[in-house]
């Protein structure tokens, strides 16, 4: 059964990122304190790398335990470890180097330089082979929305988005460069407890009035990304400029 969405509009982007910055911290601590530890999954581009941002300049930061804190990620762009477009270096960069996170609970995909070379389906089976042995469900599982209703690297018309039976696939000839990336599948993204779907911007906001129009998965991946308890569509005032009233 698909939980019902939830929409959140913010006054601009920048108060989005703080108040899903303050969200998050808020419902890691919360499942830390639950059972002791807790599981949160990535996204990468602006809004992704924003709220990451915004988590490292709150002082409630702090209230995180980072050493049991496991990390993972949508998706990521097949390219060498030292890529500046890799979305696990620019969370680094926006946060994950500032905070005492366990190295061990912390899982990238692998690089297009790594043990599998360029073999992006052997690296898309070694992080469904990790992700299988990882315990539990994710707590919360981020993801940017994109301009053709893209989420993690799962784009309208490609194959990825049919897949119904793998955890994490390769893609190849995506429309946003680069064309060869490693994706979570959407039976993956639908595993976690909490989905949460970011957009801000005027570019966004055809992509979001589309997947609040109920078109199918298939012509607007965002709409078939929903969580087993909560999904929750965070999106600035600009991003929501589509959507008609109580829509």
């Amino acid at each position: 059964m698909t939980v019902a969405r939830e929409l959140v509009v913010h006054r601009d982007k920048d108060l989005m990122a703080q108040a899903v910055a303050a969200r998050l911290i808020t419902r890691i601590v919360d499942a830390q304190t639950a059972r002791g530890s807790a599981s949160v999954v990535l996204t990468g581009g602006r809004n992704g790398n924003g709220v990451l941002a915004a988590v490292a300049a709150s002082p409630a930061r702090d209230a995180v335990d980072w050493g049991s804190l496991d990390l993972w990620w949508g998706d990521e762009r097949f390219v060498p470890q030292d890529d500046p477009d890799r979305n696990h270096g620019q969370a680094r960069a926006a946060l994950l180097d500032a905070v005492p996170l366990d190295p061990d609970r912390v899982h990238p995909m692998p690089a297009s330089d790594g043990p599998w070379g360029a073999d992006a389906e052997a690296a898309a089976e070694a992080y469904a082979a990790e992700l299988a042995a990882a315990p539990g469900p994710f707590d919360v599982l981020l993801l940017g929305v994109g301009p053709d209703t893209h989420v993690a690297s799962l784009f309208p018309g490609l194959p990825g988005v049919r897949e119904t039976e793998r955890t994490v696939v390769a893609v190849h000839d995506a429309p946003k460069p680069p064309p060869t990336r490693v994706s979570l599948t959407l039976p993956t993204i639908r595993t976690a407890h909490e989905v949460w779907l970011l957009a801000a911007g005027e570019d966004k906001a055809d992509a979001v009035a589309t997947a609040f129009s109920e078109p199918g998965e298939l012509r607007a991946p965002a709409a078939g990304a929903f969580g087993l308890s909560r999904t929750l569509w965070l999106v600035d005032v600009p991003a929501a400029a589509g959507l008609r009233p109580g829509g």
